[in-house]
């Protein structure tokens, strides 16, 4: 069997190396090589340094997008990950109609964010219409409504991996506790948190990177109004990139920026979380 895969494993990995290959690196290599151009099409770059990453921090509205995003990510990787984590608790109880719970949790997962953000557009605004106000009237309304948006679809998903992990936790350990007198709380702090370790890094790797790529939603519920304040980083890069004649050189260095903002925070993260996990 080891001599047969070790045979036919290059017939299995290059169609998909070969497909990674040209739909990633190579347009990855292409755009960190643009962010050094000035440009309209690829057959037009110049070569400029790197005036077009001078060029980004010049730009206020990329500034504020920064900060925006940074504590829009905060806000919801705090909050995802806790009610995702006290609606597991509950639906690992032994209750009626969990199961049917977990499915209603996780549904709205399955509908793309462009219609998400059409439908609570549509919600958030007619809520709003009662105090004549619009999720555009401030930054600080289409700030709470992309928060919302972002706990109902993503609360049900993360809700799935922390019920996996609890399940996953040893039973003998539980029942050790109890033996020992531990009551709920200690039983939670002391067991089932550090237990859960593996999950939570997962969950928390997730909605850290989902808050700062977080696009479409955007797009859909604010796309940036009023007067880019609620514009967040993804959405501020392809409006500098399609929106800004001239700026197109400007718009691929940001993304290479984004690219390493985010990467650089997501390894943090998990090395800090995968430091905190246990051996069962």
């Amino acid at each position: 069997m080891e001599k047969a895969i070790q045979r036919y494993f290059p017939i299995f990995l290059l169609p998909t190396l070969a497909a990674f290959t040209i739909g990633f690196i190579l347009p990855f290599i292409i755009g960190v090589y643009l962010s050094f151009c000035k440009f309209t099409t690829i057959t037009d770059a110049r070569f400029v340094g790197f005036a077009n990453y001078l060029k980004i921090w010049t730009d206020d509205s990329f500034v504020h997008a920064l900060w925006y995003t940074t504590l829009f990510t905060i806000v919801t990787v705090i909050l995802i990950n806790f009610l995702a984590f006290v609606v597991a608790l509950a639906l690992t109880r032994k209750i009626k109609g969990t199961n049917l719970f977990r499915t209603v949790f996780f549904m709205p997962n399955l509908i793309g964010g462009i219609v998400l953000g059409y439908i609570w557009n549509l919600l958030l605004n007619g809520i709003l219409s009662f105090w004549n106000r619009t999720l555009t009237y401030s930054a600080v309304l289409g700030f709470w409504g992309l928060v919302i948006l972002l706990l109902w679809q993503q609360v049900g998903y993360m809700m799935i991996i922390y019920i996996a992990g609890i399940q996953n936790i040893p039973g003998d350990l539980i029942e050790a506790a109890k033996i020992d007198g531990a009551n709920a709380w200690q039983r939670l702090r002391y067991v089932t948190l550090p237990m859960l370790m593996p999950s939570i890094t997962v969950c928390t790797f997730l909605t850290l990177t989902n808050g700062f790529k977080l696009f479409d939603q955007n797009l859909a519920l604010t796309n940036g109004e009023p007067s880019q304040m609620s514009e967040m980083l993804a959405l501020n890069i392809f409006n500098t990139f399609y929106g800004r004649n001239g700026w197109e050189g400007v718009g691929q260095a940001k993304a290479v920026v984004f690219f390493l903002i985010v990467g650089i925070i997501a390894i943090t993260q998990n090395i800090l979380t995968r430091s905190k996990e246990v051996q069962q």
